[in-house]
């Protein structure tokens, strides 16, 4: 049983079953979520009997880091993480000069099959649990904690491999736990769920009212063309993914953020950036645009930075926010799904 599945009211049922008083969940909680412990022995606090029994029944390292790249920079390292079935996943963490951000995946693999991206063409394996997520999250918490106690986790953002909203319920418990005021403590407004436009899921999150960031993979602002980049459009069109974001924003108040790759030639024209503030006109939104991170299965390139200011100004002059990203880790293949899926094709992992 892999012990970041449970929540704390399971850890208490559990450790009370084992005629143990309740406070002593408390205690495991605290031990990992703000200790960072990892394994039984390290839980001094704790009676050698209880150590043994969690030590019997719990697994603690979720997670097995198989390689690691910095990028030239050193601002960014990906890790590929092989998981207790022998599947791998990536997270990166991405430092700034204020924040220390993760990119951590839902899923190994993706059945949306979005064709310029790397999880995409891998297809869908399986849904990770809502502790192989949080496991993600403390592989880095705890590594930057190594470095310094004012070194931390600023910002978590669930875009790596996979699409969340397809692993609703594990993604949501996962940030749940890591919310938790008495274990980890990390603030809903810090984590951003990043969707390609799953609209039943869209309308769930927003019934919620959480108070977590929504991103939304637009990409295109025509039914074709979207379609042709991202199958899960012939299901859920532009139109009516667009009136899920605007009644996501009427029912949160929240703004949306609409994450565009720009591909040379492709989107990153003013046609496009004029349709596209034709398409989010009065909707509180920001654009969140950035060059095609690019891919062995995909032809795209990358727009310019020319191409991407002007795509930019066209949308702020006409009043939306909109922000041309920094791409990052370039060299050390850090868009998702791009480590793994050649890694995938190799015999064996290094160690």
């Amino acid at each position: 049983m892999l012990i970041y599945d449970l929540d704390i009211s399971k850890l208490t049922e559990l450790v009370t079953g084992w005629n143990e008083p309740a406070f002593r969940a408390k205690q495991i909680w605290t031990g990992l979520y703000k200790n960072f412990w990892q394994s039984p022995e390290e839980f001094t606090n704790l009676p050698i009997s209880l150590r043994e029994k969690m030590a019997e029944t719990f697994v603690f390292n979720a997670l097995t880091p198989t390689l690691k790249l910095d990028s030239s920079d050193g601002m960014t390292r990906k890790t590929l993480l092989r998981l207790q079935d022998g599947r791998q996943i990536e997270a990166v963490l991405m430092r700034y000069d204020r924040r220390r951000t993760l990119c951590i995946s839902t899923q190994v693999g993706c059945a949306m099959g979005c064709t310029f991206c790397a999880t995409g063409q891998m297809g869908f394996t399986r849904h990770l649990s809502s502790g192989e997520i949080v496991a993600q999250v403390m592989y880095y918490a705890r590594m930057l904690h190594a470095f310094g106690e004012n070194d931390v986790v600023t910002n978590v953002v669930l875009m790596g491999m996979g699409e969340p909203f397809h692993n609703y319920d594990n993604t949501m418990a996962a940030i749940d736990r890591l919310n938790d005021p008495d274990g980890y403590n990390f603030g809903a407004r810090r984590f951003t769920i990043s969707t390609s436009g799953l609209v039943p899921a869209i309308r769930q999150f927003a019934s919620e009212k959480r108070q977590v960031n929504l991103a939304v993979s637009l990409h295109a602002s025509e039914n074709n063309l979207r379609a042709n980049m991202m199958p899960v459009n012939k299901r859920y069109n532009i139109e009516e993914l667009i009136q899920a974001c605007r009644e996501y924003v009427e029912t949160t108040g929240r703004r949306i953020t609409f994450e565009w790759a720009l591909i040379n030639g492709v989107n990153d024209t003013p046609e496009e950036a004029r349709k596209l503030v034709v398409l989010l006109k009065g909707l509180l939104c920001h654009v969140n645009a950035i060059p095609l991170n690019p891919t062995t299965g995909y032809e795209g390139k990358a727009t310019t930075r020319e191409r991407a200011d002007a795509f930019k100004l066209i949308l702020e002059q006409n009043g939306i926010p909109c922000t041309v990203r920094i791409r990052r880790g370039i060299d050390i293949q850090a868009g998702c799904g791009q480590l793994a899926s050649r890694q995938d094709k190799k015999p064996s992992l290094p160690s």
